[in-house]
């Protein structure tokens, strides 16, 4: 539970989604990643509400107690984006600012594609938007690893493979792959290439405690809901990158045409450095792109005060006009 909320669960064809919410005002939908809950944005509810804003923070089907739908389909970008548009629908319809971090935030980015009467601003934090590959992006990853490694994408696309060592010992996992791409561990343990022939996990080391962001009891916190939920879900949202390509080939062309925002750390991995150079190709209307110095992939929880600020400025700039709604 992140303190100061509510829950309610939000219905869509069959899907239930346990939301925390709080607050009155234009409405923030704030949306987590991979391995992660709406519990990653625990620092910056207090602050949006005390700013006067209706905050919203959805467990992504799959995760925590929502809906894990038995088929990899079921976790396709087309059918996140709608889940999307339901919890804007359930408190109140919008217009919505979407902000995404992580595998969120090429949720928020094609939410904004595909309802944009619904989303008025959208963000991410970690994953910048992109144009359209030229080819399904599996391919792509696999001539990029070479003979000798594996793309962790690729890594992930056997079912039940990874769950097995993630779930053998869930705090640990997740301890591993948390300190393995956040701006704390030093370079010789940084996530690294996956040997062909070895496991995903035989790439990190764990920690001898959480770093000073994450204590004891958020660690606890993620580890009590994977041991119920699982990592099935969360893992499928990877088993579906090739479909994602192909669904999205009507919109090869789009551009995100709401005000955005874009942060990232400077020792991120996913931050994309290419992509971020081109984004104003994407998003035009880019009115805040920031990289954070020393700063991992966990960016709203290794640097909860300057994220939230961030969000704070661009979200008083573009929902100035909302706020009588």
């Amino acid at each position: 539970m992140i303190p100061g909320t509510e829950r309610t669960w939000v219905e869509r064809d069959g899907v239930r989604l346990r939301v925390h919410h709080a607050g009155n005002g234009p409405l923030v939908v704030l949306l987590h990643g991979f391995p992660e809950l709406a519990y990653s944005w625990r620092h910056q509810f207090g602050p949006l509400v005390a700013a006067g804003y209706r905050v919203v923070a959805p467990d992504q089907r799959g995760y925590g107690e929502s809906s894990s739908p038995p088929d990899i389909e079921a976790f396709a970008l087309e059918e996140l984006a709608r889940d999307v548009a339901a919890v804007i629908d359930h408190f109140g319809g919008g217009p919505a600012a979407v902000i995404g971090h992580d595998w969120g935030a090429p949720v928020a980015w094609h939410s904004a594609l595909r309802f944009p009467g619904r989303i008025h601003a959208v963000g991410s934090l970690s994953v910048p938007h992109a144009a359209r590959a030229p080819a399904p992006p599996l391919e792509l990853m696999r001539s990029a690893a070479g003979p000798e490694f594996v793309h962790y994408v690729d890594y992930f696309q056997e079912p039940g493979l990874v769950e097995a060592e993630f779930e053998q010992n869930v705090r640990d996992s997740l301890l591993g792959f948390i300190w393995a791409i956040s701006g704390d561990a030093p370079r010789h343990e940084r996530f690294k290439p996956i040997q062909r022939g070895k496991r995903f996990l035989d790439s990190l080391t764990v920690p001898a405690a959480p770093p000073l962001w994450l204590t004891d009891h958020d660690l606890e916190t993620y580890a009590a809901a994977f041991r119920h939920s699982g990592f099935r879900g969360g893992l499928n949202w990877y088993r579906n990158v090739n479909r994602n390509w192909e669904q999205a080939a009507d919109l090869a062309d789009a551009v995100v045409a709401q005000p955005a925002l874009f942060v990232t750390g400077s020792r991120d991995p996913a931050r994309n450095p290419t992509a971020i150079h081109r984004l104003h190709e994407v998003v035009p209307d880019l009115r805040v792109s920031a990289v954070l110095e020393g700063c991992g992939h966990w960016t709203q929880q290794e640097r909860p005060e300057e994220v939230t600020q961030l969000l704070l400025e661009f979200l008083n700039a573009v929902c100035d006009a909302s706020r009588t709604m």
